[in-house]
Parts: structure tokens; C-alpha cells; sequence
């Protein structure tokens, strides 16, 4: 099964040392640019960076529709938005 994911859930794992549960609940887990950035490079020094990084399961999957991102961020953090528009590309 492939599932898409905010950085919130990945950041928990690797807090309690359980990040590989994500590899074994999931054949693939996708991830937005926005979400890989907010983990590794803006937190290169906290829990999860590492660990994301080695995650060979985990792919950073480009959104085409940005201004469907855009209209989310008036309620939601730029993670969350791209990973609904992977989740649920408009056409």
C-alpha cells in the first residue's frame, strides 16, 4: 500500500524510535518537497532528519497544481497542503 504523509506523524516516529513501523505498515510512504524540506533541511538537527534521509521506502513526490496549494494556505501549513494534492491530484 502506498500512503502519503505530513511530516507530524514522521516526526513522532522517530521521537519514540519506532520510524521503521512506517515501513512495516506501508510498502511506500510519498512525501511532498514541503514536508522533506520542514524534516531534514529545516531540522537538520532534530529527531527525524536522519532518520528520513536513510529512509530508502520514503519518495519525495513533486505537487503540479500550486495554486490548489496556495488556496490551502490560508488554513493549513505549506506540508500539509502539498500532501492532500498528492494525495488527491486535480485534474
Amino acid at each position: 500500500m502506498t500512503v502519503v504523509s505530513n511530516s507530524s506523524p514522521l516526526i513522532a516516529l522517530a521521537r519514540i524510535g519506532q520510524f521503521e513501523l512506517s515501513r512495516l505498515l506501508y510498502q511506500e510512504l510519498l512525501i511532498p518537497p514541503a514536508v522533506r524540506d520542514e524534516v531534514v533541511r529545516f531540522g537538520e538537527e532534530r529527531i527525524g532528519a536522519v532518520e528520513l534521509e536513510r529512509a530508502d521506502w520514503i519518495q519525495t513526490v513533486a505537487v503540479s497544481d500550486r495554486t490548489a496549494v496556495e488556496l490551502l494556505r490560508e488554513r493549513l501549513d505549506l506540508g500539509e497542503s502539498e500532501a492532500i494534492f498528492i494525495s488527491c491530484p486535480v485534474d
